[in-house]
């Protein structure tokens, strides 16, 4: 998530609330968070007040940052004790998330948010954030951590999410471990809402390779897990991270998830994202996402040939084959998603993924510039 820094003053206490500009919101004012350089907006009740004015005459709980133009009417943040702003809501994203835990049961190899073993419950914190969201809201994400290690409470989270952003689309993201057990299966189904998938990674299509990747022998339960969500009639997607220990049985993985789950939703082909485990393990996992291709297209090729919706994320256009880049997603989210100079002037730039900001130069040497006629004739 986006995150600033601001100097704390009258305050030590964390807030969560719902950012306002320019003295609006006459109701609920006790909600809002008040971003404003206008003095004679402050102290009207609100919740907090973020300016960029350094004053000594302000008596009301604020912060001051360097600029106030990162923040937008609608946008929800918190500020932690320290004075660091997180961003957990973003009104023109597409991309807004609930972080449900930071623990998890498998310890993937090229996982970019290291799992803890122990942390606070955060559902109380979740039901409250997401009551702040727009109602207007079209997605919302669940992820983690592994979302399902929250038990229960995941659906509390579930029908929160219905009942503040009724149009949203629910999107969860876990190694569908837990959805073996087929009760546990019933219970999320039962939260009837009209427009939820869970995605969920299968690595190979060998299970020993599988189980040596999450670092778990996990294998037949997230396979089981998948035919359990799929018995009760729930929308499912498959992601593959593809890496220098992936890569070379894609098209055999592709076959099999043909043969074995015809009946998910989509299927993704994921570049890796180079921090946190990943990072670690980086002499192992990194390959020039061009020296897949061949392999990427044969499996790509095969799913969409066969009727199976697949995507391809956070790719770049240029290094991808031509017949392929209709097939990739802009992925990454906007607070991480960067490009280099190279890119400018780019005639494919407004369509392509771009690359992570933590990838910590770990990029294609195949990344170019492509002008117009290059994209009108390839």
């Amino acid at each position: 998530m986006k995150q600033i820094s601001a100097i704390y003053h009258n305050n030590t206490q964390e807030i969560l609330g719902r950012v306002t500009l320019k003295g609006r919101n006459v109701f609920k004012r006790s909600t809002y968070i008040l971003v404003s350089d206008n003095e004679a907006d402050f102290g009207k009740g609100y919740k907090f007040i973020i300016t960029s004015q350094k004053s000594d005459n302000i008596n009301y709980p604020h912060c001051t940052v360097d600029s106030i133009s990162d923040f937008n009417e609608g946008d929800v943040i918190s500020i932690d004790s320290k004075g660091e702003i997180c961003f957990l809501y973003e009104i023109n994203s597409t991309s807004n998330a609930i972080f449900a835990t930071a623990r998890c049961n498998h310890r993937c190899i090229m996982c970019p948010q290291p799992p803890v073993s122990q942390e606070k419950d955060r559902t109380p914190f979740n039901l409250e954030l997401v009551k702040l969201f727009g109602k207007n809201t079209e997605e919302v994400g669940i992820t983690g951590g592994e979302p399902t290690m929250i038990g229960d409470r995941l659906f509390e989270l579930i029908r929160q999410i219905k009942k503040s952003c009724p149009k949203a689309a629910i999107s969860i993201l876990s190694n569908g471990v837990k959805f073996a057990d087929m009760d546990y299966t019933a219970k999320l189904a039962a939260c009837n809402h009209h427009d939820l998938q869970v995605d969920i990674p299968i690595f190979s299509d060998i299970a020993s390779e599988h189980n040596r990747i999450v670092g778990a022998k996990t294998f037949y339960k997230t396979v089981q897990g998948l035919y359990n969500l799929a018995q009760f009639g729930q929308q499912i997607g498959i992601r593959i991270v593809v890496h220098k220990q992936t890569y070379r049985r894609l098209p055999q993985l592709a076959d099999f998830i043909y043969h074995n789950f015809p009946f998910v939703t989509q299927v993704a082909f994921m570049q890796m994202e180079t921090t946190g485990i990943a990072d670690n393990n980086l002499h192992e996992l990194w390959i020039d996402p061009y020296d897949y291709n061949h392999e990427l297209r044969e499996a790509v090729l095969l799913l969409n040939d066969r009727g199976i919706t697949t995507y391809i994320y956070n790719a770049q256009l240029c290094v991808l084959p031509p017949e392929l880049r209709r097939f990739a997603k802009q992925s990454i989210s906007e607070w991480k998603n960067v490009f280099l100079p190279v890119c400018e002037g780019c005639s494919l730039k407004c369509e392509c993924a771009g690359i992570f900001s933590t990838n910590n130069g770990n990029v294609s040497t195949h990344i170019h510039k492509i002008e117009c006629a290059d994209s009108c004739t390839e």
